[in-house]
């Protein structure tokens, strides 16, 4: 494959979501999404969407740097690369110091580029070995325990396999255990977003032992291995990394310390592709079993998603789920839907394998930028 990258097209959108989504760092209504289009020299072109936040609260990157870093410095040092794959953009990028999202992005759409260039799906590009993914969901903090039931209930009814809630101090073991006494035998994990501290919430966290729960997702602070190493001796049930690991060598130190059990790889956080594959398979080889997890993504981003979601070693429901969970209307088509079995089939078209709807993006753009690779 020798591509020849003329032109970076960046666009913000703004896509309203169908409820508000709330965390232990936020509450999101609306996103601003950046969209990535990667153009070759003979007109084709391919699609990545970069996920930071408008704030810099799951990590230190917003929509507004990561713009400024593709433009001021990844489209730069592509052009004077000259990649000619996509497997040479990681390099490529390397003398950038983190803005992963940014850079994940624009390796995003390229890995789109090249199998379109390819005319192959992108999951069997990257070398996806399964042809349907197990889907799970992420479900918000809401305004009442009640509330949080009935959506659940919801979810299950529409077939999920599992289902994640988030929780933050004060709204925790009580709602675990209104969930596991309405629904005994649903696989259940929480999610912290590291609102926890060692120091005084340990008991807390092991109360959580007594509810059989996949896993607790990112308790402590997004740096801290070594109290996650700690914490996860003192409990039974499986901590999962999210924020923590951000490169293979996060992997490689978090494993060593015991500071998990399980991993979740999400392409923005990591870096892109080639970043996620390593993971991926250091986790296959040490038996860290990983999953993908989600980030409010619009249909480019979910369907990046599902392709990552087919490699080796991604063996759990990841955070992939339908479409119309988050958007009256999605920027692809088909949009993505779900089983009532719970699963999601890998597309058979080229590249990312959903239609991305130009039209629709153009109503919904704020801003855009085209910034050219070649004199």
């Amino acid at each position: 494959m020798n591509l020849q990258l003329v032109r970076i097209e960046l666009r913000e959108i703004k896509l309203p979501l169908k409820w508000p989504f709330e965390t232990s760092f936020g509450r999101t209504t609306r996103r601003r999404i950046l969209i990535v289009r990667a153009f070759d020299k003979d007109g084709a072109s391919g699609y990545g969407e970069c996920v930071a936040a408008e704030n810099p609260f799951y990590n230190h990157e917003t929509i507004d740097t990561a713009w400024l870093i593709t433009a001021k410095y990844v489209a730069p040092l592509l052009a004077a690369a000259r990649v000619e794959s996509a497997s040479q953009v990681s390099q490529a990028l390397s003398p950038i110091r983190e803005n992963r999202m940014a850079k994940a992005g624009v390796e995003a759409a390229i890995w789109d580029l090249e199998a379109k260039i390819s005319k192959v799906p992108l999951w069997q590009h990257i070398k996806g070995t399964r042809c349907e993914i197990t889907c799970g969901v992420s479900i918000g903090l809401q305004n009442s325990t009640e509330e949080l039931l009935d959506k659940v209930s919801r979810e299950l009814e529409s077939g999920y396999q599992r289902i994640k809630i988030k929780i933050k101090p004060g709204k925790d073991v009580q709602l675990v255990e209104a969930v596991r006494a309405r629904f005994p035998a649903v696989t259940l994990s929480v999610d912290a977003n590291s609102a926890y501290r060692i120091e005084t919430d340990t008991p807390l966290l092991k109360r959580l032992d007594d509810y059989n729960l996949l896993m607790i997702e990112q308790p402590l602070a997004p740096g801290d291995l070594v109290d996650h190493g700690k914490l996860q001796r003192e409990l039974q049930t499986p901590i999962c990394l999210d924020e923590s690991i951000v490169s293979l060598t996060n992997a490689r130190h978090a494993h060593e310390l015991g500071a998990c059990r399980i991993i979740n790889i999400k392409l923005g956080r990591v870096g892109g592709y080639s970043e996620a594959q390593s993971i991926q398979a250091f986790g296959l080889a040490h038996g860290l079993p990983v999953w993908c997890g989600g980030m409010l993504e619009a249909g480019i981003g979910r369907a990046h998603n599902i392709a990552l979601s087919t490699l080796p070693g991604f063996t759990l429901p990841g955070d992939v789920s339908a479409s119309e969970r988050y958007w009256e209307e999605d920027i692809v088509e088909p949009p993505v839907t779900v089983s009532r079995e719970g699963t999601i089939r890998a597309p058979t078209g080229h590249g990312i394998g959903y239609e991305v709807n130009e039209a629709r993006i153009e109503a919904l753009t704020v801003r855009r930028e085209i910034i050219h690779l070649t004199s």
